[in-house]
């Protein structure tokens, strides 16, 4: 461990949730509850023409029936990527307009769930339909170039040299395209609310990644002032991007509750959860890479067509990954949106960079074997410490040091070059293969309030939502290890508006963002612990300063941006509008990196793929948690198999919508998918990027885990596969 590195606690609210103690939006059972359920639309695209609630009002126990015919006086709080707070900007219910298969028509509120549920599947609809597109290949799907729209202006082209004639010049040329299917988040916390009115107040339960979004947007939705709005959420049950902002749920629950006037839950069934929140859409990459016959690579060129709604154009960002991941002195990105009827896609884990990096990774070692170099040593000699999109320094990069100390621990020496060269004792061809990852480093602005007292309590609260990622732990070592005190005697307060303005946690920046506020805010503690007892003893503990000065209690509050950021961006953190900072910083560019090493065993007969092991090694900065954070990674390489080699959202071409809507057919990979992963950490602190020296992993642990499965089944086999998933029948 080096003299940096934080001690590898365990998780602080490890034994709460074993014991069942957080209680999640679904779990609310507080009196007179009233159960949703929702009908749904089973068309994909036209209008309601007629909608018959009668014999689902008339289900024993329904207590409200609603419809865009009663809803009342409501808006769409917009979308959140174009200066809204919701997924999308289309809201159910608000008009007959059917925008996607699977969206809510009606809402039933009844004593019990059953009640609403059985009533749900007696509302009876009838509709004009209109031709759809379910893909980005069907008739009447719209491409729209991303530099065409508003979008360029906070999402530009990454261009730097001439890409186009570099490739043409260069002697060595890889060409290729990939395709990348739709995939759902499936997080074992279905989306849910519980919403109340306590007078004129709105409460809202709900396990989220963005209190704050889903506070100010019910307020715009609903006419209010945003100070009538508060929203918990102590814990989510996962979130992975899904829980990103306001969703469609909560808004029928906050209406439903005010018109029944009895608090409401409203948990959305699985199949909503595929058809009525965002997912990771379908993509289509092609790849153009150059190379001199030393295995520089000149030039690289990457053009994307990527899925999006009919309401809303959901930002691509895939060259901004592509282009960092070597030291291109050329390249080109290109960022086209495919307009299709479906509900707007969003942020699924690694949103961009999962696909990028499957695309670019796999054609650089498809470059490895052009020219008969060794994959790991190819990408040693083009590694860089200059961003290629901006020609600035970066804040720190230790892709090589990911590459040797991955290599060493997972015997990339025992290789053997050619494909099919290695076997096992069963006769399974046995491939290795290797990639590497990046993600960018991202800060958000963060008010950290913290409060000690003569008891010894210490308590954090901050902006920041636990989805399972273990922010209370990272929070709790840093504050441990500032003030002086045990870790258990810190209590951090996350996910509600109530006590600090709660930023979106998404994007890996929440350590980044959090863990430096929360040692400002310790730091200005010390301070004022200092001022009350500037003759005392240095060492001793806050609640006995507190205890000789005559005081019960000490408070502090401190705000912190990301450097460039102005001071207004502190009013976006509190209206609930993202306020992201990076990953360009004026004078440096920062990013997290990882290299994962992959063995894959091909058996013979079944032509099913095995894998039995991998090594990752990350560089994120200092390693503020190593327990979570080699969860987190491991967590990551999981979710890589999975999204390589079982995930698919299979599109309904005839009817729209997605066929598999549930966990039975949308295939997860189970314990004997998973073999050994073994995570290891550069752990050099990044101070030019914030004072902790903490960037992000939560993102990158799942990049370049595609690309690395694929360039090992290439190895075991020599066959170069490009479409995702990878299945048996492409081994037969």
């Amino acid at each position: 461990m080096s003299e940096t590195s934080f001690p590898d606690t365990p998780r602080v609210d490890a034994y709460d949730k074993v014991r069942g103690r957080p209680i999640y939006a679904a779990d609310d059972a507080r009196p007179d509850l009233l159960h949703a359920a929702l009908a749904v639309s089973t068309i994909a695209r036209g209008r309601i023409t007629s909608l018959d609630t009668k014999a689902a009002g008339a289900v024993r126990g329904v207590r409200l029936v609603l419809t865009h015919e009663s809803f009342g006086a409501v808006k769409s709080a917009g979308f959140i990527m174009g200066g809204g707070y919701g997924f999308q900007s289309f809201q159910p219910m608000l008009s007959p307009t059917i925008a996607y298969r699977g969206q809510p028509i009606a809402l039933i509120a009844a004593d019990t769930l059953e009640a609403a549920v059985e009533a749900a599947h007696l509302v009876k609809a009838e509709y004009a339909e209109e031709p759809f597109s379910a893909t980005i290949d069907d008739d009447g799907a719209e491409i729209v170039n991303q530099a065409d729209t508003p979008l360029k202006n906070f999402i530009p082209e990454i261009v730097a040299g001439d890409a186009d004639k570099a490739f043409a010049e260069a002697p060595v040329k890889i060409e290729a395209v990939f395709n990348c299917p739709p995939q759902h988040q499936n997080p074992i916390e279905l989306i849910a609310t519980v919403a109340e009115w306590q007078d004129d107040k709105l409460v809202i339960h709900e396990g989220t990644q963005n209190a704050e979004a889903i506070r100010h947007g019910l307020a715009t939705a609903l006419g209010l002032p945003p100070e009538r709005v508060e929203v918990i959420s102590p814990f989510a049950g996962g979130g992975f991007g899904q829980k990103n902002s306001l969703q469609m749920q909560t808004v029928l629950a906050a209406v439903a509750s005010r018109q029944s006037g009895r608090p409401v839950k409203l948990v959305v069934p699985r199949a909503g959860v595929f058809h009525d929140a965002s997912f990771r859409p379908m993509s289509r990459h092609h790849i153009w890479i150059g190379a001199d016959a030393s295995g520089k690579m000149v030039a690289a060129i990457h053009e994307v067509d990527a899925q999006t709604s009919r309401h809303d154009l959901f930002p691509g960002e895939y060259t901004a990954i592509s282009s960092r991941l070597y030291g291109f002195a050329n390249f080109r990105g290109v960022e086209r949106l495919v307009r299709t009827d479906v509900q707007t896609p969003g942020y699924m884990r690694a949103p961009f960079e999962h696909p990028a990096c499957f695309a670019m990774e796999t054609c650089v070692d498809e470059l490895a074997y052009t020219l008969g170099k060794d994959p790991v040593a190819l990408r040693l000699a083009n590694d860089t410490t200059i961003d290629a999109a901006t020609g600035l320094p970066l804040s720190s990069r230790h892709v090589a040091e990911c590459l040797r100390r991955g290599a060493e621990l997972f015997g990339w020496e025992k290789r053997t070059m050619a494909p099919q060269s290695m076997r096992g004792e069963n006769g399974a061809q046995i491939g290795w293969g290797v990639a590497i990852g990046a993600y960018p480093g991202i800060i958000m602005p963060a008010i950290a309030h913290l409060k000690v007292t003569d008891e010894g309590e210490v308590v954090i609260s901050i902006g920041g939502h636990e989805m399972g990622q273990g922010i209370r732990t990272a929070l709790a070592n840093a504050i441990s290890r500032k003030l002086g005190v045990p870790v258990e005697k810190v209590k951090a307060i996350i996910g509600d508006t109530r006590a600090a303005p709660q930023h979106l946690t998404a994007g890996s920046w929440g350590t980044a963002s959090a863990i430096p506020a929360a040692e400002d805010a310790a730091d200005a503690m010390l301070t004022a612990l200092a001022a009350l007892s500037p003759d005392g003893p240095a060492d001793r503990t806050p609640d006995e300063i507190l205890k000789a000065a005559g005081r019960p209690s000490l408070e502090v509050e401190v705000q912190r941006k990301a450097p460039g950021q102005p001071d207004a961006i502190f009013g976006r953190l509190r209206a609930g509008l993202p306020s992201i900072g990076g990953p360009v910083y004026g004078s440096y560019v920062t990013f997290n990196y990882i290299a994962h090493f992959v063995e894959v065993r091909v058996e013979p007969g079944t032509r099913r793929i095995r894998i039995p092991r991998v090594v990752s090694v990350a560089d994120c900065g200092r390693v503020m948690s190593p327990r979570t954070a080699a969860s987190q990674v491991r967590g990551g390489v999981v979710w890589g198999i999975g999204a390589t080699l079982r995930e698919v959202s299979e599109v309904d071409r005839r009817y729209g919508g997605f066929l598999n809507a549930d966990l039975a057919e949308y295939v997860l990979p189970v314990n004997a998918d998973i073999g050994s992963i073994e995570v290891e950490f550069i752990d050099k602190p990044d101070n030019i990027f914030n004072s902790a020296g903490a960037k992000g992993l939560g993102e990158v642990s799942m990049t370049g885990v595609a690309p690395a499965i694929a360039n090992a089944v290439f190895h075991a086999t020599g066959r170069r596969l490009r479409d995702l998933p990878i299945r048996i029948e492409h081994l037969l």
